[in-house]
């Protein structure tokens, strides 16, 4: 009953920010991805980038971590500290931009297809289907293989991968809301069928799609650092985790924290997403109203 009145006259955004700042396993999510954002923008001011992340340093290579390289050097003497702060630009960068993509072709396919329905609607799920039994990373190496390994062509490749998976979210949350009064209501004073998806469905439909962002964005993530490890994504020297993992393998007996440091980055950066998806989906659930 307080929940109830402490809603009452409360938008939705309200209600969902009220329930999710009392779950403590998001709101450690979000502290987490605020940090590592926070890590990315500043990766400049922390370590320069030109004079220690990429900068060769062979009397120093190999060197354990201490006071002067707390994560170590790897073996071109490099200190891994500076390459995992600023491999976070690089992974986080291509996270957002990849989800971006996916976000915003995949909420305007959806919503087509859920508003119009008919052979419309089952024209664009047959392909939709048809996508979404190939392997986001399969399709993502291919475009790669075709359009080169740059971080934008990584990023728009990944984000095309995952476009069928929001389309199937944001077109079931429009068959939900199309049906709503306030719809009819709008289509009976004339509203135009653009103006009814994008003011009046789309903005009641954000909650499914922000939750399946932060998930997609964690999938694009941990399949950036996969393409790399395979030697498809980003080049050296360029700091990116997946990279650093690979340059690794050939040292893991003596050197294993060449290997640990990114790849606890990764762990911790698709925990942080998860734990915030999760919160999203809980917060926005409407059975716990």
């Amino acid at each position: 009953m307080q929940n109830k009145k402490r809603y009452r006259g409360q938008s939705q955004v309200y209600q969902i920010w009220y329930r999710f700042r009392h779950n403590k396993s998001a709101m450690l999510g979000l502290v987490i991805i605020s940090l590592l954002i926070l890590i990315a923008v500043f990766a400049d001011v922390l370590f320069s980038y030109d004079g220690i992340a990429i900068k060769q340093n062979i009397m120093e290579r190999l060197q354990a971590p201490s006071a002067a390289h707390p994560m170590g050097t790897d073996d071109y003497g490099r200190d891994i500290l500076a390459r995992v702060v600023h491999g976070s630009r690089i992974s986080l960068g291509i996270g957002f931009g990849g989800v971006a993509i996916a976000l915003f072709g995949g909420t305007i396919i959806g919503a087509i297809a859920g508003f119009y329905g008919g052979k419309v609607d089952m024209v664009v799920m047959r392909v939709t289907d048809i996508f979404m039994a190939i392997p986001n990373i399969l399709m993502a190496m291919i475009i790669v293989a075709v359009a080169g390994t740059s971080a934008v062509t990584i990023a728009i490749s990944l984000g095309i991968a995952a476009i069928p998976t929001f389309t199937r979210v944001a077109r079931g949350a429009v068959l939900t809301v199309r049906e709503m009064e306030y719809i009819e209501s709008a289509r009976a004073i004339g509203a135009k069928n653009s103006t009814i998806i994008s003011k009046h469905i789309l903005p009641n439909c954000f909650a499914p799609l922000l939750v399946q962002t932060t998930l997609s964005m964690a999938i694009i993530i941990l399949s950036v650092s996969g393409l790399s490890y395979l030697g498809m994504g980003i080049k050296a020297p360029i700091p990116e985790w997946g990279s650093m993992l690979s340059a690794s393998r050939a040292y893991l007996q003596g050197n294993s924290y060449m290997a640990i440091f990114p790849g606890l980055a990764i762990m911790l950066t698709i925990l942080a997403l998860n734990l915030l998806g999760d919160g999203l989906r809980d917060a926005s659930d409407p059975k716990l109203k």
